[in-house]
């Protein structure tokens, strides 16, 4: 597509003076491989027809070699057909290196230690890392970064209840605490501390209090006492699920930042800037949004502690120390739009840079069909471990055997086939699927090309015999060469969704050449082998990207 731009753009040139960046879109086949409005542009700067425009233009760029005819439509529309050898050719093509040198930084996930992992943390996981992938194919140096509340209220209200539950600040009880329950225990105590600060007016007080006890011994890096021994082992319980659970899923990060690490700078920013950026109101530091056409936010409270958005300006701060991004991508759920909207405005009055250079994305609700229950007792979420096995056990019920490769990639894939930004159903049983768009119907698409290439003991390897193609080979060539222009789409808009979409449409496309065309023992049986080859390949760098796995059997 690159190099048709060049070409359309110095016809243009050459014929009427202008410089334009003209836009190509994929037409129906029928109407050619390539379409352009940029006669249509061009009419109103130069005072002509449209069509007149079009029709110039399809006469100069008829020479060219990738062209094989372009045809004029409609008021000013023009359609190219690519020549045989350009869409052969297009099989090679890779994805642009459009971030090449720049470092980028996606953070994701953001799970609070002492609670548990829910729905929302595992969309967020691989929606992050499949745009931290793209990311990456595209040249750039990424940085997967998480963050997480390690102190706040809600650990306040998760150590209150373990207190209760020790008999006082009793460190060496937890060791009675066995290894495969901990996480559950953490999850327990938070939901049954949070009663107690909601309904207790004895619990509420204490829990206030302790909430600045962990603030001073973080301050302090307190190892010694015994309040401290506790908060730092279930601290390290919580991480320890946290790194399991993400190798589980194949989601690494780089860093990950607990807000007691933000709190200082973020302090700091924020103190130095009252009277300019901050104002003081009722003994607490606020920003004013309403200048700005939004909410004021409390950014020191009343106590002295510092709230979730100087803890976030810390972090701006802390990942620009240490990373001096090109680009910063932050992913959290709708919920966070107006939070972060302040947020962002004052960076913005403090490091004009930061929050111009940061993008917030914003996903909504992953909602069960059916098959996942629940948990009252752990606060009425979905566990993020709960969708895995549903998932596992679908296709244990629908395939007839288990493969938590293909269950991960089922989940994977149903999250990603859906624009970020609305709310989602998930349903196991459809997840699983080898007869619909699902993760495991790409996975078997994928094994059935290489099975006939492993027949073939590799021809593949051999020159096609010609350049010419039959219908139905180009058919298949024109949509295995979109695979690099969907990846760039999708990197440049941050949207897997439409590489989702293609390889669904790739595999309907490869599937229709296979009923319609013999393949071994055909005498075009190399050329057609070659376009396998390519689709295949095509089929397990989308997969890859998503962090599929593209097995040889199934």
């Amino acid at each position: 597509m690159l190099e048709l731009k060049q070409v359309l753009k110095q016809a243009v040139k050459n014929l009427f003076k202008e410089d334009v960046e003209p836009e190509l879109t994929r037409p129906d086949e029928k109407f050619g491989d390539y379409s352009t409005n940029v006669a249509m542009q061009l009419g109103k700067q130069l005072g002509k027809p449209p069509r007149e425009v079009a029709e110039a233009l399809a006469g100069k760029i008829g020479g060219s070699e990738m062209i094989a005819k372009s045809e004029v439509a409609g008021p000013g529309f023009i359609n190219f057909f690519l020549t045989d050898k350009a869409l052969l050719e297009g099989l090679e093509r890779q994805t642009a290196k459009s971030y090449e040198g720049q470092t980028v930084v996606v953070e994701y996930s953001d799970p609070n230690p002492f609670k548990i992992l829910h729905v929302g943390h595992l969309y967020t996981s691989v929606v992050g890392d499949a745009i931290a992938n793209l990311f990456e194919n595209a040249g750039a140096n990424v940085a997967r970064v998480n963050f997480g509340g390690d102190v706040g209220l809600h650990v306040a209200k998760t150590l209150w209840s373990i207190l209760q539950k020790l008999g006082g600040e009793n460190a060496d009880k937890l060791e009675e605490i066995e290894p495969n329950q901990r996480t559950e225990w953490l999850a327990e105590n938070y939901v049954e501390g949070n009663n107690a600060y909601e309904d207790s007016q004895d619990a509420k007080p204490q829990i206030a209090e302790l909430n600045k006890r962990i603030y001073q011994i973080v301050e302090k890096q307190d190892k010694q006492s015994s309040l401290a021994q506790i908060y730092w082992t279930t601290r390290q319980w919580s991480y320890q699920y946290f790194n399991d659970f993400y190798n589980q899923i194949g989601t690494p990060f780089d860093r990950y930042y607990p807000e007691s690490e933000t709190v200082e700078p973020g302090l700091k920013a924020v103190k130095e800037n009252v009277g300019k950026v901050f104002e003081e109101s009722q003994g607490a530091v606020v920003f004013k949004g309403e200048v700005h056409n939004m909410h004021t936010r409390v950014f020191i409270n009343s106590q002295g502690l510092p709230t979730y958005e100087t803890k976030d300006i810390g972090l701006a701060l802390k990942k620009w120390q240490d990373y001096h991004f090109d680009r910063s991508i932050i992913i959290t759920g709708n919920e966070q739009v107006d939070y972060m909207q302040v947020v962002l405005k004052a960076l913005e009055q403090l490091e004009p840079e930061l929050a111009i250079k940061t993008t917030h994305i914003t996903h909504g609700v992953v909602k069960p069909a059916g098959g996942i229950k629940m948990s009252s007792r752990l606060g009425n979420i979905i566990k993020a471990e709960d969708v895995l096995k549903a998932a596992n056990e679908a296709n244990k019920v629908a395939n007839k055997h288990e493969d938590f490769a293909v269950a991960l990639g089922a989940v994977k894939y149903a999250f990603l086939k859906n624009r970020i930004g609305a709310d989602m159903i998930f349903d196991p049983a459809e997840s699983v699927s080898l007869q619909g768009n699902s993760g495991p119907y790409l996975q078997y698409a994928y094994v059935r090309a290489r099975s006939i290439l492993q027949k073939a003991n590799d021809k593949s390897n051999l020159q096609p015999v010609t350049s010419n193609l039959e219908r139905d080979e180009r058919s298949l060539a024109r949509k295995i060469g979109e695979f690099s222009e969907v990846v760039e789409q999708a990197t440049k808009e941050m949207l897997p969704s439409h590489i989702a979409t293609y390889l669904y449409d790739l595999a309907q496309s490869f599937n229709g050449f296979y009923e319609k065309n013999r393949i071994l023992g055909d005498a075009r049986e190399v050329q057609r082998l070659k376009l396998i080859t390519a689709y295949s390949i095509a089929l397990k760098k989308g997969l890859q990207l998503f962090g599929i796995a593209a097995p040889e059997k199934m």
